[in-house]
Order: structure tokens, then C-alpha cells, then sequence
């Protein structure tokens, strides 16, 4: 009773937080099949108040992170008229996938501090993730490899995209791509003022694969002798019904 009695006090004693992002998601799990197309996710919120609302701008900024993934990325020159692999690096650990959705743009609601604290940015977060590139001539490589997962859609900014309504209420729309890797993706909600992280909050995502595609995809990973005499004689036994039925039609 005494612990009891004092854990309220200092909790009473505690400065109330002004405001707080209260969150969830349309869907925590992702089953991928081998007519999975892509996905869509929902996030939404509100933004929870213990006293009146503060001066300043409000922003929402929402990011969608997939597994990390160890990456290697070539260089490659003209010799003789034939493009060649020339050099290559190794990059131990990038987000998969990085999507960023914000309520206005992030230059207006995000301050370079906050950003280099939080790594919210696409290029901060990838950077954070990779840490130290290894060699002096790395930057090129890092570079490229943001310009090539923006072009394919791995990594995107939508500035705009979270709907914030009466500075309340937000949501914020994703979409994911077919080729989507296997893992725990991370969905975070930021709150800002004054380009400032005021609160956080998260949210799981598990993507795996379900049914028979799973059941491939495991046993090609953990028992790969199996795998391939099982592809073997799929193959051997689709070639003998072809050629049965070919026969069975030239005799007709």
C-alpha cells in the first residue's frame, strides 16, 4: 500500500503532456500468394489533448518501413564499346522498403535537427541504417541506390498525403508493391510542432507468405536438395504428359 501510495504520487507530481498521437492500422497482417498483386494500408489517429492546444503549426508525419536487407550496388563502365561491371559495394543493412507520408512539407514541419535525430527522411533513415559506408569513394554508390529504389518505388516521399482534419483527426494512405519481401514492417506516427518530434508512436506490420506458396518458398530455403529433385521431376513428369497428349492427338 505505502509502494502503491507513492507510485501515484510521483505520477500526480508528473508534468502532463500536452498532446499525444493515439494510432492504428486497417491491417497488422499481410498474407503474400501467388496471385498477391500488392496492398494497401490504412494508418490512422488523433491527436490526444490533456490542456489546450499550443501556438504553432502542427504537422503529421507517417512512415512505412520494410525489413532491413544487406545490398550490393555496381558500377559500370563503357570498355570497347561493352557496358561491364567495373566496381561494386557491399551495403550491410537498408530498408527494403521506406515510404514517408506528411501533412504538409516536411522543410515546413521538420527541422534538419529533428530529422538527424529521428531519421525520418528517406536519405537520414537509409544513411542511419547503413552507418559508416567503409570507403571514401562510397557516396556514389549510396546515392545510386536511393535514385534506384525511388525509381522503382521502394523508397517514396508523399508530402501532403496524411489528411489532417481540425488538427485532430489524420489518416494517411499506402500502397505497397507486389514484390514485397517477407519480414515485420514498421509503421510510425510522428506528432510535430515547431519542427520538433512532440510524441511517437508505432505500429507492427507482419508480411509472410500463406498456403502453398510459403510451403515452397520454406522448403526451397531449408531443404534445398528436396526443392530441386522435387522441381526435377515435376519438370520430367510435365514433359511426358505433354508429350503424351500430343501423341494422343496426332493419333486421333
Amino acid at each position: 500500500m505505502i509502494l502503491r501510495a507513492l507510485l501515484l504520487l510521483i505520477l500526480m507530481t508528473l508534468p502532463a503532456q500536452a498532446e499525444r498521437v493515439v494510432a492504428g492500422i486497417s491491417a497488422d497482417n499481410i498474407g503474400i500468394t501467388a496471385a498477391f498483386d500488392g496492398s494497401s494500408v490504412l494508418i490512422f489517429g488523433a491527436v490526444k489533448r490533456d490542456a489546450p492546444e499550443p501556438e504553432g503549426q502542427l504537422g503529421v508525419i507517417v512512415t512505412l518501413e520494410g525489413p532491413p536487407q544487406k545490398v550490393t550496388v555496381r558500377r559500370k563502365t563503357r570498355e570497347m564499346g561493352i557496358w561491364v561491371n567495373s566496381d561494386k559495394m557491399v551495403i550491410s543493412s537498408v530498408p527494403s522498403f521506406y515510404a514517408v507520408a506528411s501533412s504538409a512539407p516536411l522543410d515546413r514541419i521538420l527541422s534538419p535537427e529533428t530529422d538527424a535525430k529521428e531519421h525520418i527522411s528517406v536519405p537520414v533513415a537509409v544513411e542511419a541504417y547503413a552507418g559508416p559506408l567503409g570507403r571514401s569513394d562510397g557516396r556514389p554508390f549510396a546515392e545510386a541506390l536511393l535514385r534506384l529504389r525511388e525509381t522503382s518505388g521502394a523508397y517514396s516521399v508523399s508530402e501532403r498525403a496524411v489528411t489532417l482534419a481540425a488538427d485532430t483527426l489524420f489518416r494517411a494512405d499506402f500502397d505497397l508493391p507486389a514484390n514485397l519481401i517477407e519480414g515485420e514492417y514498421t509503421a510510425r506516427m510522428y506528432l510535430l510542432r515547431e519542427g520538433k518530434v512532440i510524441d511517437q508512436t508505432y505500429a507492427p506490420i507482419k508480411v509472410q507468405r500463406i498456403g502453398l506458396e510459403r510451403f515452397t518458398y520454406a522448403l526451397s530455403r531449408e531443404q534445398p536438395l528436396i526443392y530441386g529433385l522435387m522441381s526435377l521431376s515435376l519438370a520430367i513428369f510435365a514433359g511426358w504428359a505433354a508429350a503424351a497428349a500430343f501423341r494422343m492427338i496426332r493419333n486421333s
